[in-house]
């Protein structure tokens, strides 16, 4: 029995890491619901997608006009001069003319010697630039526009897996509810088995040994009720965290949730579905996209240049003053990288391969996702039959258990015999417990890979 208990609490709870929905409970439901809104993995993933959409924004603002405005002051002490003795040159004939014209027309003028880097110089411009032709920016914005596709399918998923998480979760919570009232059953059994016993000491039927015997069971059977407490508290927490709320939140026990009947398809039916709706798929169809994508950019790049205007307006000169220092250029640019050691051609080569690894990885998923339906729906099927035999072993265990306490009562059966039914029965009933929500389990992983909502 104590392995049997232990597997009713480890048994499901291995399943923790995984997402589906039991739509027929509205308790669930809105526990599911609550995990979607306020589960902090999904907000990190919906700031992932704003972020995303950020970037978006950006690609857009590379399609229209920048201007800068781009002030300089520069001041500069030393360095190169450039020196060209022109006075040398021009004063002595500029002095001839004067005398024979006996005028002066003609001024005398100095060597230049000028400092090269400007000082006290300022640049005070509106720099202005427009892509004519750019393949980077359009390709650069369907990029961005499937990147952001693929964080929303990502998340679809996330939010499956929560949904499975918590579906899980609560299954496993009412199990051990369900198992904590088995034990009580047991023990009042046990308790009027010690009763029994007294009865018999009191009459020298029987000796002291036996009621402390039957009161030993009762020892052992509240200890394991105290680990089964514990472990639906474990289970309280983990529900809790997934909705993001106080670990210590009551945890509503929809008990009806056990009976409902859930109709399954048949097989090809959920398998057609699956690959038709898992957002798996969805996400890495966006990636192959992005790599078509990424191919067009390569080619168009290594045959296309990329074609500009633009120009800068403002003053120019020295000291700070905008007096007669105005000034206007236009600009038109082209450029074409003509070559560069087969790079282009890598680089086209290398964004098909990567293409080719994603179309070869989407075939692999689709064949797990189809093996994944196939194994959900046998194990389903399997957790169904086993149902029914573990309500035949209880019923059997039932009446198996009255014929020996009939026995005993009459002094007809040992002690021991009375404690084995005892025991038989309890775990008769556990395993029915665990049939029964294991079905539940086992649906909600069926309908986690097949995309069921």
């Amino acid at each position: 029995m104590k392995k049997l208990f232990t597997y009713l609490f480890f048994a499901s709870y291995g399943v923790f890491a995984q997402t589906s929905s039991i739509s027929s409970s509205p308790v669930l439901e809105s526990y599911i619901q609550e995990g979607l809104k306020q589960n902090l993995g999904l907000k990190q993933e919906h700031l992932e997608i704003l972020k995303l959409d950020e970037n978006i924004t950006q690609a857009k603002a590379n399609f229209m006009p920048k201007v800068t405005f781009n002030p300089t002051y520069s001041f500069a002490a030393g360095g190169r001069r450039l020196e060209f003795p022109i006075g040398d040159l021009l004063n002595p004939v500029y002095s001839t003319l004067n005398q024979l014209t006996k005028t002066n027309n003609f001024p005398q003028v100095e060597n230049v010697n000028q400092q090269l880097a400007p000082n006290n110089f300022h640049d005070t411009k509106l720099s202005f630039q427009y892509p004519i032709f750019n393949t980077d920016i359009r390709y650069n914005l369907l990029i961005q526009r499937d990147l952001l596709s693929a964080q929303e399918s990502k998340k679809r998923v996330l939010e499956n897996e929560i949904r499975f998480s918590i579906t899980t979760a609560y299954l496993q919570y009412l199990q051990t509810l369900e198992a904590q009232k088995i034990f009580f059953a047991s023990r009042k059994l046990l308790t009027d088995f010690v009763k029994l016993n007294e009865k018999l000491v009191s009459n020298n039927v029987a000796t002291k040994d036996l009621i402390y015997s039957a009161e030993y069971e009762v020892s052992k059977l509240d200890q394991q009720v105290a680990v089964l407490v514990k472990n639906r508290q474990s289970v309280q927490v983990f529900l809790n965290y997934l909705m993001n709320r106080d670990f210590s939140a009551e945890i509503v026990a929809d008990t009806n949730l056990v009976n409902y009947a859930i109709p399954t398809p048949g097989l090809a039916q959920i398998k057609e579905d699956a690959l038709a709706h898992r957002q798996e798929l969805s996400q890495l169809r966006t990636n192959i996209k992005v790599s078509e994508t990424a191919i067009k950019l390569q080619e168009m790049n290594a045959i296309r240049p990329q074609v500009f205007v633009g120009g800068n307006m403002g003053f120019q000169g020295f000291g700070y003053n905008f007096k007669n220092q105005a000034y206007l250029i236009g600009q038109i640019g082209l450029s074409w990288d003509l070559y560069h050691g087969y790079e282009k051609k890598s680089k086209i080569q290398q964004v098909k391969i990567q293409k080719s690894i994603l179309d070869t990885k989407f075939e692999e998923l689709q064949n797990q996702i189809q093996l994944q339906v196939s194994q959900a729906y046998f194990e389903l099927e399997a957790a169904r039959k086993s149902l029914i035999t573990a309500k035949d072993g209880t019923i059997k265990a039932e009446k198996y258990f009255k014929i020996v306490e009939s026995r005993y009562r009459n002094g007809q059966a040992i002690m021991i015999e009375y404690l084995r039914a005892s025991n038989e029965i309890i775990t008769a009933r556990l395993q029915e417990s665990v049939a029964k929500y294991d079905i539940l389990v086992k649906q909600a992983a069926l309908d986690k890979v097949g995309a069921v909502k």
